[in-house]
């Protein structure tokens, strides 16, 4: 029965998919999310939703940077920047959401049109730039989140929806500046977020994987890890890099991650290249800029997350991303040393059932 309740769920989505594919990739998105929050709000519905694609099973439960995660999948950065959609992608079933990539100030973001799809290549193109409401507002909206849903139950059993702060710079700041943004990021979140991740990754902000490199990152994350040290609780600290470095960049921030130190890495964040691609070539330059993601980024990132664990012995837990879509890609990823793993585009082709049918397929397999 619940396997024709998925394969019925799965050619539901596919239509609904095709109406969402004649729209445009950013105005789906938020048409699509802002639906399901306004379905949620009619009393009784989110608890349905909740039934339906929720998966719970201590099997699969993990407990990484010291959080419990009631399952390990969850939804990458970028999805959720403004952190509006925690309580529909809580009855959706992710483990945790990592909202953001959030910057001290507001900023737009990049001229649309920046999100494109690529369907024969199950991909996805994206130069949105840091579009956020600024680390304040954030903030706020992280509040009453958190005021709503202390007293729970299922809080205390630990099966609260995790929350992660993916932090930025903004656009306007010059690198050599960019270590106070990421400071203002980390005190205004502090006491909102689980765990945080630095973002020095993203191709959509001019200069910003420079950050990557050895000096910078150091003093970045050095910095952030002095405050965190002084605060009555530390939070995990994480770093989220590209999966276009070369070896020697990789063991740099082997070294880094070793020295801060860093409670773990997430790999990897979208790619710049577009070798092997089934979809026309007119049509990826027409496109232009942007980052890469979905199948096309898996093997990549793969090939990174075996390097830095066989580099490291295990030593660092890892979140993985990039080419998520079915339980046997998430396999792939915990056999090659990954703790977590994380979904944004396997979400958009997959659709909500995606969570479920990863955890059900862990399960079985645990």
């Amino acid at each position: 029965m619940g396997n024709f309740k998925l394969i019925y769920l799965r050619r539901m989505y596919a239509l609904l998919r095709k109406m969402l594919f004649l729209l445009d990739a950013e105005r789906a998105h938020y048409f699509s999310m802002n639906a399901l929050r306004a379905v949620c709000a009619v009393p009784g519905i989110k608890a349905l939703i909740k039934n339906q694609f929720d998966f719970t099973d201590e099997k699969i439960a993990k407990e990484v940077f010291g959080l419990k995660f009631k399952n390990p999948v969850g939804l990458g950065a970028g999805f959720d920047k403004n952190a509006l959609y925690l309580g529909e992608l809580e009855a959706l079933g992710f483990g945790f959401v990592e909202i953001g990539t959030v910057t001290p100030k507001p900023q737009a973001g990049n001229e649309k049109p920046r999100l494109f799809r690529l369907p024969e290549d199950q991909a996805l193109i994206n130069r949105m730039g840091f579009n956020n409401d600024g680390v304040k507002v954030i903030a706020e909206r992280l509040r009453k989140w958190k005021s709503k849903i202390e007293n729970r139950k299922s809080e205390i059993e630990g099966h609260r929806l995790i929350v992660g702060g993916n932090i930025g710079k903004n656009k306007a700041t010059p690198n050599d500046g960019a270590w106070r943004d990421y400071e203002i990021c980390f005190k205004e979140l502090f006491e909102c977020v689980d765990y945080f991740v630095v973002n020095v990754s993203s191709p959509n902000t001019p200069g910003l994987r420079a950050l990557q490199e050895k000096d910078a990152l150091e003093k970045i994350l050095s910095h952030l890890q002095n405050i965190n040290t002084g605060m009555n609780r530390q939070k995990p600290l994480l770093l989220k890099i590209a999966p276009d470095l070369t070896e020697q960049q990789l063991d740099d921030i082997i070294k880094i991650a070793a020295t801060i130190p860093l409670s773990g890495l997430v790999i990897t964040n979208t790619t710049i290249s577009r070798s092997g691609l089934k979809t026309n070539e007119n049509s990826i330059h027409k496109i232009g800029a942007g980052g890469l993601s979905g199948r096309p980024l898996q093997h990549r990132s793969d090939e990174v997350l075996n390097y830095i664990h066989q580099k490291t012995n295990g030593s660092i837990p890892v979140i993985a991303s990039g080419g998520i879509f079915t339980g046997d890609d998430a396999k792939q990823k915990f056999s090659s040393g990954a703790s977590l793993v994380q979904v944004w585009t396997g979400f958009i082709y997959e659709g909500p059932a995606i969570v479920k049918n990863i955890c059900r397929n862990l399960a079985l397999n645990t």
